[in-house]
């Protein structure tokens, strides 16, 4: 499963996926399987779970973990690997590929980190001798419990080998058709999966264009209220991931949206940590540079928050140029909104401007800090946006760099700026 994800292949074909073990809420005996499927956002295609396990505390587990369990076929019944039912059911059914795809496909649209669970039942044909096989099963089961020896790890290849014996070899010959029968189901479900996000690609329409920075952020924070420099402090150092362009177009996606998000990042480790993390963002405009760093930030904060020094490799963010940004012009004619943060280079922010401008395109500009408010207000630029929302010391700059007379103030409010008939009429809210 993780490969599977990793490779970007959202579709996993297994015979049986692991449970929670017999008297497993005393062994705490669970298969890795499960805590995997909760935590991998991946669909796996099995024969349900062999009736070996605790179906029911398998069950219960999977929905804890928040995976989606289905079953595919005419109704709910909960496949027992070799039998077409365990006497459970799932919390859904589908019919067919199409509809088997439509489910995935919405539901790792969420951005969860859990996967989907399609339990297959045994093909009819074979349904008679996978009768025969569980009827071995139970008997194995039934023996094992019987016997004070078998206990823990090994009760499982007991059970397994005393099932091979009674039906003479059967098991296997079942076990290679459910295989084979998971993989056609399977693969007919990645295809339809496929044809489902070609046709969802070219019925879309990108409404929004988010052009900015992308970082990943080291937060270390001090035990104590003040941060002695030359030392070690005692503390704690999380990681999270930012970039003032990146949070906006993850909240409008969150929000349902499909922004197209356009930044750069390296060909590095913490590259594939925020792009992962990103998976659920149509990050198709992120260039991977090669001998580039990601962007970087370091804060060190004191124990009640208070930032004593901060850190930023942010170089990066200037190979998000002109030339870049022009190869996705279809994009940006197309968007109702672009929003552009003040990490990019002022060159960028014009020409992105320039086409807004012609094409009756709403622009919003986020400045990101106080010197960085600037960019557009060196040009022309600022004529072109429609909203921008500074913090009052923004605000202060991009007044100063138009030459516009600006009081000491030291009321503390945050500003919308909205353009309105060749001017700016500012919204604020003290705080």
């Amino acid at each position: 499963m993780i490969a599977a994800h990793r490779a970007g292949i959202p579709v996993f074909v297994t015979g049986g996926i692991g449970g929670v073990h017999r008297d497993g809420e005393n062994s705490l005996d669970i298969s890795a399987d499960l805590t995997e499927l909760g935590r991998t956002p991946i669909a796996v295609i099995s024969a349900g779970v062999k009736s070996i396990l605790d179906i029911g505390r398998t069950l219960e587990f999977l929905e804890t973990h928040g995976v989606c369990v289905a079953t595919y076929g005419k109704s709910k019944n909960f496949p027992a690997f070799f039998s077409p039912q365990s006497g459970f059911t799932s919390s859904c059914q589908v019919d067919n590929p199409a509809e088997a795809a439509k489910l995935i496909a919405s539901t790792l649209s969420l951005g969860l980190q859990s996967g989907v669970l399609l339990a297959v039942p045994i093909p009819e044909e074979h349904a008679a001798a996978g009768q025969q096989i569980e009827e071995a099963v139970q008997a194995a089961v039934t023996e094992a419990r019987y016997r004070e020896s078998i206990t823990g790890r090994d009760v499982t290849p007991f059970i397994l080998q005393k099932v091979n014996e009674l039906t003479e070899g059967k098991s296997l010959q079942a076990n290679i058709a459910l295989i084979h029968n998971n993989a056609r189901v399977g693969s007919q479900i990645a295809c339809a999966l496929q044809t489902l996000a070609r046709r969802i690609t070219r019925s879309a329409v990108v409404l929004q264009v988010v052009i900015g920075g992308i970082n990943v952020d080291f937060i270390a924070k001090g035990k104590k209220k003040t941060i002695q420099f030359g030392q070690t402090n005692p503390g704690s150092v999380c990681q999270s991931f930012g970039g003032v362009g990146r949070n906006i177009a993850d909240s409008l996606s969150r929000l349902g949206h499909r922004p197209l998000f356009i930044s750069a990042v390296g060909a590095d480790s913490n590259s594939d940590a925020v792009l992962n993390y990103c998976k659920h963002m149509n990050t198709s405009g992120v260039s991977r540079l090669e001998e580039q760093s990601t962007a970087t930030y370091c804060a060190v904060i004191t124990e009640s928050g208070e930032l004593s020094l901060g850190l930023g490799d942010m170089d990066i963010h200037q190979q998000i140029t002109e030339q870049y940004v022009s190869q996705f012009e279809k994009q940006l004619l197309s968007a109702t909104l672009v929003c552009l943060d003040g990490n990019i280079p002022a060159s960028t922010i014009d020409y992105v401007c320039c086409v807004a401008k012609k094409h009756n395109i709403n622009v919003w500009y986020e400045p990101t800090d106080s010197e960085k408010a600037r960019k557009p207000f060196l040009s022309d630029a600022w004529k072109s946006l429609s909203y921008s929302s500074p913090n009052l010391g923004e605000l202060c700059t991009m007044n100063k760099t138009l030459g516009i007379p600006t009081p000491e103030v030291k009321i503390n409010f945050c500003c919308t700026w909205v353009f309105r008939e060749d001017s700016f009429v500012l919204y604020t809210t003290q705080h």
